[in-house]
């Protein structure tokens, strides 16, 4: 617990959010993603989630599980489904009042709820099922949502999978995220 809160704090020093809404761009091999972040709805998760970009820890990493007409889910893994070493999990925000809906970008985690590290998925589909306190109690942290790029995301989604245990969805030919970058802040825009 404490490390967690360490973790947290040392994150909230590092990043001067502001009332802006910072954006990443996500650079794949089948296009840019641009997704908008709302630190004032999901602190924790937002900066979790910079650390990350800003560590280039996504560099490399590839979009392991894709199902169409659900959801593309990656950053935790090699294009040889190895898995990278993450930091401590944080604390779980989907009672935030962001919803799983097209273009969303939650965090991704496991059936504890407070054990998000670095994956995240971008909803292809209104997920309601995924929307706190569905389906667990606890639901799944919304951190923002794409603003560019949402014909990439869905180019992903209609790629060829296959089974390679343990996984299931992979991408047959690997959808890698070859970079991740803040590329800005539109000032005065609010987090919906």
């Amino acid at each position: 617990m404490l490390r967690t809160l360490t973790f947290v704090l040392t994150l909230f020093a590092s990043f001067n959010l502001g009332a802006a809404s910072p954006q990443v761009e996500i650079k794949t091999n089948m296009g840019a993603i641009v997704v908008e972040l709302y630190p004032d709805r999901a602190p924790v998760t937002v900066r979790n989630f910079l650390q990350y970009v800003q560590d280039g820890f996504y560099n490399g990493t590839v979009f392991h599980r894709v199902i169409d007409g659900f959801m593309v889910q990656g950053g935790g893994f090699t294009s040889d489904l190895a898995a990278k070493t993450t930091r401590d999990p944080i604390p779980i925000e989907s009672n935030n009042g962001l919803r799983n809906e097209v273009g969303a970008i939650a965090m991704a985690r496991t059936r504890d709820p407070n054990s998000a590290t670095s994956q995240f998925f971008i909803n292809v589909v209104d997920n309601e099922m995924l929307n706190h306190p569905k389906p667990d109690g606890h639901g799944y942290a919304v951190f923002g949502r794409v603003v560019k790029g949402m014909e990439v995301v869905e180019k992903i989604a209609k790629v060829a999978t296959a089974p390679r245990p343990p996984h299931q969805n992979v991408p047959v030919k690997p959808v890698v995220i070859e970079g991740a970058r803040v590329v800005g802040a539109p000032a005065g825009k609010p987090g919906k």
